[in-house]
């Protein structure tokens, strides 16, 4: 019952992340169920059955607060499920001893470039409304496709920066699109581990759980996404999966590392990770305060009200 009441609250974490950074659901919930031992396979199937419900929910979040574009959910959307099935054929036919620090490799670069990417660039919106072209979106649905279901987690990490980097969507409708094509993702790659590897190893209880975590936070992520701070929030979550996935290559039969090597490694990490989290908290708050100068007054929302100079 502990397990299942832990999975749900890690389900109700990984969407309000996801929901209101574009990314991270897959790639948090399945680095746990990895760290307790889960087939590779599994863990990733486990996580697409799942998400078949949250992203649904999160859609649904997202088209009613005004978060979603439509033909951007068209051309990535579809591209994106024919890679998603292409990788889940793929990781069912390897072997758990291969698999596992195959998927904490994929795991762990995606993990290093959310920490990078948000830490260092923030987001760009300087080319706003300039249009998404489908030679643009097709390729780069199809590659984040794939890499979804093979590192069990990928949509958001390879897709939400891609668009964001573009700066020709506003930040909410990037993530909400990305959320709600990733409906189309998670279909195709459950299908594909359902005829790989059947239903055996994934654990239906498992999947309820963390259903019903992320069906609670998709409505409060999708208003979230209007407030909450995403470089501060991107690189919180790419440190807890840099932790983690390098904790479980360490541990793994190819490298098997000594104990003080290990804790070497994580020292250096949590070093790392609280540097990035200061510097993305300094920059945030120095962005807030050279924006309320241009507030307007009593209509300034109350965060930059707080940082406007009292009047004498």
């Amino acid at each position: 019952m502990r397990k299942l009441v832990l999975l749900a609250l890690v389900g109700l974490g990984a969407q309000l992340v996801d929901g209101s950074l574009g990314m991270a659901y897959g790639v948090t919930s399945t680095t746990l169920l990895l760290a307790i031992g889960t087939n590779p396979a599994a863990a990733s199937a486990t996580v697409h059955l799942a998400e078949i419900g949250t992203t649904l929910a999160s859609g649904a979040s997202h088209w009613r607060f005004g978060n979603v574009d439509w033909p951007v959910i068209a051309k990535i959307g579809i591209p994106g499920a024919i890679g998603a099935f292409a990788g889940a054929t793929f990781l069912s036919g390897l072997s758990t001893e291969t698999a596992a620090p195959l998927m904490s490799i994929i795991l762990l670069a995606l993990g290093v470039y959310i920490l990078v990417r948000f830490t260092l660039r923030g987001l760009r919106t300087d080319r706003l409304g300039r249009p998404l072209r489908k030679r643009f979106l097709g390729p780069l649905g199809l590659v984040a496709g794939f890499v979804d279901s093979t590192g069990g987690g990928g949509w958001g990490p390879v897709g939400t920066p891609a668009l964001l980097a573009s700066g020709r969507l506003e930040p909410r409708k990037t993530i909400g699109s990305i959320d709600t094509s990733e409906f189309l993702i998670s279909v195709a790659a459950s299908v594909g581990f359902l005829i790989g590897i059947g239903s055996e190893g994934i654990d239906f209880t498992w999947v309820a759980a963390l259903l019903a975590g992320g069906v609670i936070a998709a409505p409060i992520a999708a208003w979230l996404v209007r407030h909450i701070p995403p470089r501060v929030l991107g690189s919180a979550v790419g440190g807890i999966i840099i932790l983690t996935n390098t904790r479980t290559l360490l541990r793994s039969d190819w490298i098997d590392a000594p104990a003080g090597v290990r804790w070497i490694f994580y020292a250096a990490i949590y070093a790392l990770w609280a540097a990035a989290l200061a510097h993305s908290v300094r920059r945030h708050l120095a962005d807030r305060a050279a924006a309320a100068p241009a507030g307007e007054g009593d209509e300034t929302p109350g965060a930059d009200r707080a940082a406007a100079p009292t009047p004498g």
